[in-house]
């Protein structure tokens, strides 16, 4: 066996470093918060474009100064979302604006005012027929702004004299701005010319192409905190069943992320905690209580003996959980660590507000959802797709491996972030006690 040699090394650790880069960031740019490694990027495009294309079927554009990672959909409820900076996520008219945006800024000067944006703006509206919250209004102008500000931050808008937030604050407020028509150009990443609606785009986006079963498997893998047996076609799991091994060699080394394989399915692990817009645990009042919610979940409804078909055992990937014991051991979470740990009073006093955000976590973090059609049962699947095995071959029986009805189902990963709780006490400053997490190994 011949070992690498520290060239082949040191080759392996740039392409991985940049690769790990665009799959976090889809668009980086040459002056922008990642430029530092856009010249690896630069200086591996074509090996880069052909191993994404080859392994995930994504598309790599670069240019002198930016670069853009076409990346795929993976169907209805499947989106990495936007959100604004105070963490709240983008409202589907934050998303009209920020698409009626775009169709303005392809074809705008290269330098314009923002009233004239605005104005241009509500013209693709009216021509669209799309209804726009009153843009003179305190509320249709922070949905304006936080649209605006995403351009900002990818790049598409330079502010060259003021700042577009000025409009949410000032009535007459102005700023010069410098558009980036290129760069508007290669943010949608969508089959628009081909798309009849809005939900048939989300199906084209979603559509693996001539790389089927292998394509949409890779790409769920690395898009995904947890992907379950169930969400997969026959085919699908046939592919992942005889692919995985090899599979797990490929991910290390193309992305340094390391596969862990269980009975009820399979996950991408990042050792370095980089590759990912969701992190549990975390700070705050959401991250913990989530955390502290699915330790009692758990040891609730935990299944006796799961196991798995092939050895005769029941497959289990998730139980169903109760109507009301969301709420009842939530209110039990903050009575016991609300005020300890310094939870934030808008929770404390809306228990609702509360359990939505915790539930929202968790189905991100797929470690709750909700009942439903899966993709095992023919469930957004496009037209034509292979969802059935080879003939002759035989799959692992998914049926019933979670309950259907109507409700939340806690899922098998759950299991996984079961915590050991302490209390830290309060500091001598004043602030509020913290919640620590221990894992289980």
């Amino acid at each position: 066996m011949t070992l690498p040699s520290a060239h082949d090394v040191a080759l392996a650790a740039e392409r991985r470093s940049a690769a790990r880069l665009l799959l976090a960031h889809p668009l980086v740019t040459s002056d922008g918060p990642h430029s530092e490694l856009f010249p690896l990027i630069r200086r591996h495009a074509d090996w880069l474009g052909k191993r994404f294309q080859q392994v995930l079927g994504y598309r790599l554009l670069v240019d002198s100064s930016y670069a853009r990672l076409f990346k795929a959909g993976l169907g209805t409820d499947a989106g990495h979302r936007l959100e604004r900076s105070t963490g709240t996520p983008f409202t589907p008219h934050t998303y009209a604006c920020l698409a009626l945006a775009l169709s303005v800024l392809v074809t705008a000067p290269e330098q314009l005012l923002l009233s004239q944006l605005v104005a241009d703006v509500r013209a693709a509206a009216a021509d669209a027929g799309i209804e726009l919250e009153e843009t003179e209004k305190a509320a249709g102008k922070r949905t304006f702004v936080a649209a605006l500000r995403q351009l900002v931050e990818w790049g598409v808008l330079i502010e060259t004299e003021g700042h577009v937030a000025t409009l949410a604050h000032d009535a007459g407020g102005e700023a010069l701005i410098t558009v980036d028509r290129e760069l508007a150009r290669a943010v949608v990443a969508g089959p628009l010319t081909q798309a009849r609606d809005g939900a048939d785009l989300v199906r084209r986006a979603a559509d693996p192409g001539f790389g089927g079963p292998r394509t949409y498997v890779r790409r769920v893998l690395v898009e995904t905190p947890a992907v379950y047996l169930d969400e997969l076609t026959d085919a699908e799991r046939d592919w992942l069943r005889t692919r995985q091994r090899r599979e797990a060699q490929a991910f290390s080394e193309l992305l340094g992320l390391e596969m862990e394989i269980r009975a009820e399915g399979v996950a991408l692990v990042d050792p370095d905690d980089e590759l990912t817009d969701l992190h549990l645990p975390g700070t705050g009042t959401v991250a913990q209580a989530s955390l502290l919610l699915v330790e009692r979940l758990v040891e609730r409804l935990r299944p006796q003996e799961p196991g798995h078909p092939a050895t005769g055992g029941t497959l289990v990937i998730g139980v169903a959980v109760p109507a009301g014991l969301v709420d009842e051991l939530l209110a039990e979470l903050v009575a016991e660590y609300g005020q300890r740990s310094n939870w934030q009073r808008g929770y404390l006093e809306d228990i609702h507000a509360l359990r939505d955000a915790v539930l929202d976590l968790l189905a991100r973090m797929r470690l709750m959802a909700r009942t439903g059609r899966l993709r095992a049962e023919g469930a957004g699947l496009p037209d034509g797709y292979a969802d059935e095995a080879p003939e002759g071959r035989t799959v692992t029986d998914v049926r019933e491996a979670r309950p259907g009805g109507d409700g939340w189902v806690l899922l098998a990963a759950a299991a996984r972030y079961a915590t050991h709780v302490t209390m830290r006490p309060a500091t001598a400053a004043g602030k509020g006690a913290d919640v620590q997490e221990e894992l289980p190994l």
